[in-house]
């Protein structure tokens, strides 16, 4: 039997196959190396959450992911520690870039539910768990407020927001982080994007204003980055 992160790699980068080359090999390097799809799975983050948006979902790896991780939960391959993976799982992302919303239904179909838009007037609706990563530090701070009020809107009591941010406060390896980030912007064809970040207590600090409690999880591991997950619940 293939270890099970092995089987989950290479069941959510398959789909990619039919969008393309760069999806392909996207997909399977983010995958490879992002610590957060791990995370998620390990930390038991979205069991029991069956409406799940993710907002800046960009190619729809995170619901590539999941669906891989469910399939490999049912053969029995999975790592005897973890908890049970998420399984009843609706699954919607919005997404701006053309591009990725492209590759994404090239290669998910109808098994995302992916919209074109942008996510500081895009319609939520509701949600029991809502996903943003690496998306809230390219608008204005206003929008940044704006945008987490909807989403409390679209979340029930104690209903799950797990946003990825990079820690303003962590020195070098923050802006090493930023760095990346720009290069990659520019690899995909895009250009550059003025940055508005925080540290991780000024973020902590924004989510109560905006109706969540939030713990902060580290999420470098394996990388030269200040990323945390900020882990918050609907009060």
């Amino acid at each position: 039997m293939r270890h099970p992160m092995q089987c989950m790699l290479d069941a959510a980068c398959e789909p990619y196959r039919g969008a393309g080359r760069f999806a392909y090999y996207f997909a399977r390097s983010k995958l490879r190396a992002d610590p957060v799809y791990q995370s998620i799975l390990e930390l038991g983050l979205l069991c029991g959450r069956d409406r799940v948006l993710d907002l800046g979902c960009g190619q729809g790896l995170l619901a590539a992911w999941l669906k891989a991780a469910a399939c490999c939960y049912r053969q029995g391959n999975w790592p005897p520690t973890w908890p049970a993976a998420p399984l009843a799982l609706s699954i919607r992302g919005i997404e701006l870039r053309a591009r990725d919303v492209q590759r994404a239904r090239r290669a998910l179909g109808p098994e995302l539910d992916i919209s074109r838009a942008d996510i500081r007037s895009a319609s939520f609706g509701a949600a029991d768990a809502v996903v943003i990563l690496d998306v809230l530090h390219y608008m204005s701070p206003e929008a940044q407020c704006e945008v987490l009020v909807r989403v409390r809107a679209a979340l029930p009591l104690r209903g799950l927001l797990l946003l990825r941010v990079g820690d303003a406060a962590a020195g070098l390896r923050f802006h090493y982080g930023r760095w990346i980030d720009q290069l990659f912007l520019l690899l995909r064809g895009h250009s550059l994007a003025r940055q508005h970040c925080r540290s991780v207590a000024q973020w902590r600090a924004l989510l109560r204003e905006c109706g969540f409690d939030s713990e902060a999880e580290p999420m470098s591991r394996r990388t030269a980055y200040a990323n945390v997950l900020l882990i918050a619940h609907a009060s």
